[in-house]
């Protein structure tokens, strides 16, 4: 028997030094606005927190460790 794919991928765009953290659905990806700044991955670690706790799993970026458009791993 076949195991289900146990992770999910989805497609981030991160807005950095907004003043708040928020998640937000837009057509096909999360826009996450985040309080830090993208210096010294300061940025990604908030994203990974904030993205843990909302969906109550462990994630990992996948693709844009450096960019503001990322793909995470969400493992369930």
């Amino acid at each position: 028997m076949i195991d289900r794919l146990k992770n999910s991928l989805k497609k981030i765009k991160v807005v950095c030094n907004s003043g708040k953290q928020e998640i937000k659905k837009e057509n096909d990806y999360l826009k996450v606005y985040l309080k830090s700044s993208p210096e010294k991955g300061r940025a990604n670690v908030e994203l990974i927190s904030l993205l843990a706790s909302y969906f109550n799993s462990d994630v990992k970026i996948v693709k844009g460790k450096k960019s503001r458009n990322k793909v995470i791993s969400i493992d369930k």
